[in-house]
């Protein structure tokens, strides 16, 4: 432990933490193609880079729950205050360093990862859940959904903490926002994911939630835009940490990170 002043802290290299919620086929996707691509690496858990194949920059396909702790173990490195036997610590480090010796030596290079989708990632998570031994009745032996979901929650904080906590990198997640009506028969935007606690505690995780939808101009045509602010016309699901985005922005990562870090940089100079 130690205290950091305000010139040591402007010396440091910290990534922007960021998700974006957007109905299917706006181009969540679509956006690897505004950020560089030789210093980005996409987690594609769909499999659907379809929209993308002119799309230069490397990815790595993402199938089993097992593989995305990997993958953040390797990027993020160990999680010095957990227990050995425990996802992210230094055990697990040691084990996946070894496993994927020649991947990891890549990781350093990349100062962006980009995570298509976290909705899928809940998905993986919950399929792996449903199959673990405190997931079964000690009495009758069939599957008890409750402790499921619970254990699902449990690793999606897990997970996304250990993301949170890459210091060095930009991470940049999408997921699939969908609408609902309330009690009241009102549409309202959620994000969909694989359990309520994960979707509402997403907000306070990363530093920005960005709703990229289309949005109605004047002339009646829509234009996909970035919705940024928690307080918005829409009633879109948003937040801005760096209090440094307009309500409406243009879908393009790469502006938006530069705005963001240029703002950060100048408040410490």
């Amino acid at each position: 432990m130690k205290i950091i002043n305000s010139k040591e802290r402007a010396k440091m290299v910290t990534g922007v933490k960021m998700v974006i919620f957007g109905p299917y086929g706006i181009g969540k996707t679509s956006l690897l193609k505004t950020l560089d691509e030789s210093t980005t690496l996409c987690l594609d858990f769909e499999a659907g880079l379809l929209a993308v194949q002119d799309w230069q920059g490397d990815s790595t396909e993402i199938r089993t729950w097992n593989e995305a702790r990997d993958i953040a173990c390797l990027i993020g490195g160990p999680n010095p205050a957990l227990k050995s036997d425990q996802a992210y610590s230094q055990r697990h480090y040691e084990h996946v360093s070894s496993k994927y010796k020649d991947f990891s030596s890549e990781f350093f290079k990349y100062r962006c990862i980009f995570v298509d989708s976290i909705t899928v990632a809940s998905r993986l998570c919950l399929l792996w859940a449903r199959m673990q031994p405190e997931c079964f009745s000690d009495r009758s032996g069939k599957e008890d959904k409750r402790a499921a979901y619970g254990l699902l929650a449990q690793e999606m904080m897990a997970w996304l903490n250990q993301l949170q906590h890459i210091r060095d990198k930009d991470i940049i997640i999408v997921g699939t926002l969908g609408q609902y009506l309330d009690d009241c028969n009102r549409p309202t935007w959620l994000p969909q994911c694989e359990g309520a606690k994960t979707a509402s505690e997403i907000p306070g995780i990363v530093d920005e939630v960005i709703s990229m939808v289309g949005i109605k101009k004047d002339d009646g045509t829509e234009k996909r835009s970035f919705v940024c602010q928690t307080i918005n016309t829409w009633g879109y699901p948003a937040k801005d940490r760096s209090g440094c985005l307009n309500m409406v922005e243009e879908p393009h990562l790469g502006k938006l990170l530069a705005k963001i870090k240029a703002k950060t940089l100048a408040s410490v100079a």
